[in-house]
C-alpha cells in the first residue's frame, strides 16, 4: 500500500513558504516538526487529536504541535494520498487568527487554479 506523502505550496516566485517557515525556526523545533510529519505520514488522518483537527467550514486540516511555542500548519489532502501544506504559524493566542486561515485558503485556491 502506498504511503502518503507530503508535499508543500510553491509560490510562482519559486518561494516555498512553509519550508521557509520550517529553516527559521530553532533546531529542536525543527526535529520537532520532523517527528510530527512522519507520525502523519505513517497514521495520516488516523492520527488524530492533539496532532490533526479539522478546521470547520473549510477543506483545510490543522497540524498541531504544542510546547513552548503552539505551531500550527494548515495543509489539504489531496487525492493520490498527498499532504499539501499550504501555511504556517506561531499560535498566541487561544482562537486561530482568521487571517491566518485567509492565507492557507488562498494559497489552496492559487494551486487549484
Amino acid at each position: 500500500m502506498p504511503k502518503w506523502k507530503i508535499k508543500y505550496y510553491t509560490k510562482s516566485s519559486g518561494k516555498i513558504p512553509v519550508k521557509d517557515f520550517i529553516n527559521n525556526l530553532p533546531e529542536t523545533s525543527q526535529a520537532k516538526v520532523h517527528d510530527t510529519f512522519e507520525l502523519l505520514i505513517e497514521f495520516n488522518l488516523k492520527l488524530g487529536r492533539p496532532y490533526i483537527k479539522k478546521l470547520k467550514g473549510t477543506p483545510l486540516w490543522e497540524l498541531r504541535l504544542i510546547g513552548k511555542k503552539s505551531i500550527r500548519f494548515f495543509y489539504f489532502t489531496k487525492k493520490n494520498k498527498i499532504f499539501l501544506f499550504l501555511h504556517a504559524f506561531i499560535k498566541k493566542s487561544q482562537k486561530t487568527p482568521k487571517k491566518e486561515i485567509k492565507i492557507a485558503l488562498q494559497r489552496l485556491k492559487n494551486s487549484l487554479d
